[in-house]
């Protein structure tokens, strides 16, 4: 049984773009698969703590900074406890819209929260940093209003898309499927790419079958 993990990076609930074509891809899927199991995080309904301070101190014991003292664990325990929902999946399916050139902060602030050594990420003095999640496999679904690849760079740049394939890649997931809806209001057939995105999202269930 594959247990899939939508992350909503959208706070624009039916309106979202990225969100139906995550969706569209997901009705597929599960409609192929009738065994798969669907847990939806919206990030923007969700209670995301900050990462302040006793998380941080927590965080860099791992790294033979300070102790681990009672506050440090039960803030620690806090963050194991949000990491287990995403670890628990074999596959990530995210929809994510670009904001000022990069991800929505609510995202953001989602990795952070969760992107710990020993949960996600391993790390030696000698051999560096290492993902933690091999074997699992992510689709990303982009959005965005104004930039798309190739554009000139008058229409801004890409903190987005190279941003989420650098963290995917950094926590060990290696097999990595997106699909794009760019851009949204310079296009001259918005319909026409709408479509084009959407036969791409659920044509995504064989190529990755």
């Amino acid at each position: 049984m594959t247990k899939v993990l939508h992350i909503i990076a959208s706070p624009r609930g039916e309106t979202s773009q990225s969100t139906k074509m995550a969706e569209a891809y997901l009705n597929a899927a599960t409609q192929a698969d009738p065994s798969m199991t669907v847990d939806t995080l919206e990030l923007w309904k969700e209670d995301l703590p900050e990462f302040d301070g006793d998380k941080s101190a927590a965080k860099m014991t791992f790294f033979g900074v300070g102790e681990m003292g009672s506050t440090q664990q039960s803030a620690w325990d806090q963050v194991v406890k949000i990491t287990s929902r995403f670890t628990r999946a074999d596959v990530y399916v995210m929809s994510v819209p670009m904001w000022n050139g990069g991800i929505p902060y609510k995202l953001k602030q989602y990795i952070d929260i969760i992107t710990q050594p020993g949960l996600l990420f391993g790390f030696e003095p000698e051999a560096g940093y290492s993902g933690l999640l091999e074997g699992k496999r992510a689709l990303v679904f982009y959005t965005s209003g104004v930039w798309a690849p190739g554009a000139p760079q008058k229409y801004g740049s890409d903190f987005h898309s190279e941003y989420l394939s650098w963290w995917l890649d950094f926590i060990g997931i290696k097999e990595v499927r997106d699909v794009r809806f760019q851009p949204s209001l310079l296009t001259s057939d918005p319909e026409g790419d709408k479509k084009t995105a959407l036969q791409k999202a659920t044509g995504l269930v064989r190529e990755t079958a």
